[in-house]
Order: structure tokens, then sequence, then C-alpha cells
């Protein structure tokens, strides 16, 4: 940003109104998004792919950046200078998105109506009446929605279309096994409802089998490129960081992680370190603290109380009063992550100051999948063991995106712009930095069962840091599926499992791995220098201080609280 020299009202004003305009044209073209956001006036409609909307929707980009280019932001105060950056940015990602890298012409999960279909019959934020024909509405859409995904799909990867797949019949299992008790609340709206819901089922049954005749030629490279993974990686991260200065950190990182794991191995186990030490401690504590399918959302719910409580004992950052249901993940949303947080949109705006959220955010948490041998069963729960799920909850819950989430649902703007333009570095790295915030301080558990979680912590703090390497090296530097292999399980101690599941991930997504790395780096950067800018505040005062802003890019962040 240029030097601010004032703020002037008329100036203000306008760049306040473009702002909402240019907000409001986003989320209309995206119908999907503004719901999981929480803005529903666009509930009955998905995105459109056709020819003639992408180019629409490439000409409303082109308009918006002209607008927003056109204000003069010397003459903005700064949370105003930071909103009009953070959306422009923005923009111009989303207008090269669709017109350089063009996804939807090779990804088919981007077409898939999973995720515009879930939170109408899952989420509670209007009455079901509402929401049943809200999905009436997009439940018609679907048929022309996946004939368009196969005039436009060409050299798809193979990777994307077995997920597709299976994506395919969750979505058919959301449609049918969890639709009905919706269904069964409102009985008078089924004739509405279930005609639409056959078509869109007949239709997901085609692509499925339309996209099983595909595997054999579907020889396409997932991987970006060294230029569009460098683009990618600018607009994701919003930072000046490239991609060769973000490999050669995270791998001087990881060599540092990887000494500071050691010593810990040594010092539980009473021992000078040894070749193959950390692994074995590793093995140790997963043993101590066995999981099964029946009990890793159990497990989830203990964590939660136990880490919501020695949260508030410390006094390590308010905790607002967030209603959390641990479910299991729909079958529709699995083959990416292991878990993940879906909070109310905060663009939901309750009725009432203290209505607190109009439904409770899902803790969603994947078991090992049916259909699993024993022995590659027991390899995945000895990863996710009881010490890695009070980690894994730290991270999804309290005090990572659960408690950050509802923070940044509490900021009120000027404009929408946070709300509606979550910074993924910002929310990944605050999820990292909790874990560490909690292992640092300590669980307030017996001695052993302490240093078990900061031992599990730093293992994911390894994965946190060849995630990024792994990015990078995949999409711009050729690595092979046998070389991150050996990354994730001989420096990472990952078990074979999660490897694989992982190396798939970083061929499904691009930039994403890197955001927990880069984010968590800059999140905790930022709590250092804040806390020796605010002598005297304490622990708690900084951490809300820092929540205070929505959930802007870091280096956004640091101006904000004037830091530069």
């Amino acid at each position: 940003m240029r030097e601010h020299q004032g703020d002037d009202p008329g100036t203000t004003a306008r760049f306040r109104d473009v702002a909402t305009k240019v907000l409001d044209a986003l989320l209309q073209s995206a119908p999907e998004q503004a719901t999981e956001l929480g803005d529903h006036r666009f509930d009955d409609r998905l995105t459109d792919y056709t020819d003639e909307a992408v180019v629409a929707r490439g000409k409303m980009l082109g308009e918006a950046l002209a607008a927003l280019d056109d204000v003069n932001d010397l003459a903005l105060a700064v949370p105003d200078r930071v909103d009009l950056e953070i959306l422009r940015t923005q923009v111009t990602g989303s207008l090269w998105e669709l017109s350089e890298l063009r996804r939807y012409e090779r990804d088919p999960l981007i077409h898939l109506p999973g995720d515009g279909l879930y939170p109408l019959i899952a989420g509670a934020a209007s009455a079901p009446a509402q929401r049943l024909l809200s999905l009436a509405g997009r439940l018609a859409l679907v048929p022309d929605r996946l004939a368009t995904a196969r005039q436009l799909l060409h050299d798809m990867p193979r990777v994307q279309v077995e997920t597709a797949i299976d994506q395919c019949r969750g979505t058919q299992v959301l449609l049918t096994d969890e639709l009905e008790p919706l269904l069964g609340e409102t009985p008078g709206l089924a004739g509405e409802v279930l005609p639409v819901r056959d078509a869109a089922l007949a239709a997901l049954a085609q692509h499925a089998r339309w996209l099983e005749a595909q595997l054999p030629v579907s020889d396409g490279d997932p991987r970006l490129g060294d230029q569009a993974y460098a683009a990618r990686l600018w607009y994701t991260l919003d930072t000046e960081t490239g991609p060769d200065a973000l490999l050669t950190r995270a791998e001087s990182d990881l060599q540092a992680i990887e000494e500071e794991i050691r010593e810990l191995a040594a010092k539980i186990e009473g021992r000078p370190p040894w070749d193959g030490q950390v692994r074995e401690m590793l093995d140790r504590v997963a043993a101590s603290a066995p999981v099964t399918g029946e009990s890793i959302l159990p497990l989830c719910e203990q964590a939660l109380a136990h880490l919501e409580a020695r949260v508030r004992q410390l006094d390590l950052v308010t905790v607002p009063e967030v209603p959390v249901r641990i479910i299991e993940m729909p079958p529709a949303r699995r083959g990416v992550s292991v878990a993940y947080c879906d909070s109310p949109g905060p663009l939901e705006r309750p009725s009432g100051a203290a209505a607190g959220p109009a439904r409770p955010t899902f803790f969603a948490v994947a078991p090992a999948p049916e259909g699993w041998d024993a022995e590659r069963v027991t390899s995945f729960y000895r990863e996710y063991n009881g010490h890695m799920v009070r980690d894994l909850t730290a991270h999804e819950a309290i005090p990572g995106h659960v408690l950050q989430l509802a923070h940044a649902a509490a900021y009120r703007g000027a404009t929408d712009v946070r709300s509606a333009a979550g910074s993924g570095p910002f929310i990944e790295g605050w999820a990292v930095y909790a874990e560490q915030l909690v292992a640092t301080a300590g669980l307030g558990l017996s001695a052993p069962d302490d240093a078990a979680f900061r031992l599990q912590q730093l293992k994911m703090q390894l994965r946190t840091t060849i995630n990024a390497i792994l990015d990078v090296r995949v999409h711009s530097r050729g690595m092979t599926q046998d070389e991150a292999m050996r990354l994730m399980t001989r420096r990472g101690h990952q078990e074979d499992g999660e490897a694989a599941g992982k190396w798939r991930r970083a061929l499904l997504t691009s930039a994403q791995l890197s955001t927990y790395y880069v984010g968590y780096r800059a999140i905790s950067d930022i709590a250092r220098q804040l806390a020796v800018a605010r002598p005297g505040r304490s622990g708690r005062e900084v951490h809300d201080e820092m929540l205070a802003h929505g959930a802007p890019p870091p280096r956004h962040l640091r101006t904000l609280l004037n830091l530069d």
C-alpha cells in the first residue's frame, strides 16, 4: 500500500458503495460460495459454467477491477484501504482463475453439486420449508449442470476423476438417507422436492457412469507447472513469498523441527538420541492411546471438553460461547482431508443481538473408510491415536478454527469484505499456532501425557512444513510419488496410508497446502511482535486483539495492528 495521507469522506462513501456492489456481483455469480458464507439470496441457484455465463462473469470481474482501481486509496483510512486491497486481490485472482487457469475445463470436482446441496440439507440457517424450496431450485439445475460439465471437460487427471466418482456416489447418499429427515419435517413439500430429487439422482448416476468410462483416457497432468503455480501461490497466500523462497525456508525449518523432536524423544525415553528413536517413541505413545472407528468421535468430544476448559483456565484467549457438534464426515465431502470445521457463515445475520449462531459449528471427522483391510485400518488409527486426536481437536476446534471463526464472525466492518474474503493463511495459520499454544502451555494432564501430546504436536509441525515442500515440489519441481512418500514416511514419520492420502491431496489441490506453514510463520511472528509492542498486556489480550479484525491476510493484519 502507498503511504496514507488522509481520510476523505466522499472517497470513503464511494469506496464502500463500490465494495458492496462488487461483493454482490461476486456472490451472485457463485451461489454455492454465497450459501457457505451465509448469504442466502441465491440458495436456489448453482454456478453456471456455460460459455455465455463464463463470458459474462469475465466481463463482470473486469468491470469490478476497473471500479476498484478507480478508487483513490490515499484518501481512505487504514481499515478501508485494507478492505480495498483484499477485494482487489480477490477480484484479480478470480479473473486469472477464470481466464487463464480455466480449471472448470479439466477438473470434474468443480462441477459436482454436493457442496451446494449439503448446507441446505444439513444446515439450520433458515426454516426447513425455506431450505427445501431452495433445495428444489438447485436440484432442478443439476441435470443441465452435469450435462454442461460433460461438454466442457477434457484432459482430466485420473486422481480427480476417481475422487469425483466417489463424491458422486456420496451425493447420492446425501439425497436419499440424509434428505429423508428434512422431508419428514415438512411432508407437504415432498411433491415439489421428490420429482427434482429423483431427476438429480438419475443425472448423478449417469454422470458417474460417464466419469467411469473416462478413466482409461484420464491422463491429464494434475500439476500446474512453474508459471501457473507461482501465480496461484501468489493469489492464495497474498504475500511476496514466491515458490523458491518458500521452499528454501520450509526445508531449513524442517531440519530445525527434526532436531527439536529428536531432543524430545530422547528426553521421553531417558536415553541419548539414536537412529530410529523418534519413530519408536511415536509408536509407543500411539500404542498407549488406542483409537477405533467406534471411539474416535467420543474421544474428539472428550478432547474438546478438556481443551475448552484448559484454554479458559490458562486464559490463553477468549473462548466464545459456540455450540459445536462433532459428526462423522458426510460421504459427499470425503476424499481430500480427514477432518474439517464447518462454522456458520460469517455473513449470517441472526436476529437479536444475543441470538447467537443460527446453527452449531460442525467438527467433522472421517473414520477409516469401509472396505479397508485390517492392516490399513490399524495403520490409520496408529496415525490418529488418542494423542493425535487431541492435537486434531486443538486445530479444528478449540483454540483453533472453531474459536477463531467465532471471533471473525463477531467482527463488523464498514464493508463485508473481510467477512466474505477470509484469508486461508490467516485461518490455517492460527489453527497451527493454536496447536503449539496448547502444547507449550501443557494440557494439565500427567507429565507423560503432556510429553506425548507435545511429541504429536511436533509431528504435526513436521507435517505442516512438509505440506509446503510437497506443494512446491509437486506442482513446480516434478516430485515423484516415491520421492514424496519417502519424505513423508521417513522424515515426517507418517504412516503409509496417511502419506498416500496426502499425496492425493497435493495432486487435487494447489497452493492450499502451503497456507498452513506460511500462515503459521506469519501468525507466530505477529504474536511475538504484538506482545513486545503492547507491554503489560496478557497473552489473552494479545490474542484477542489479533482476532478482532476478521480474518485478513497476515500482511494486512500487521497494518491493522500498526506493526509495520
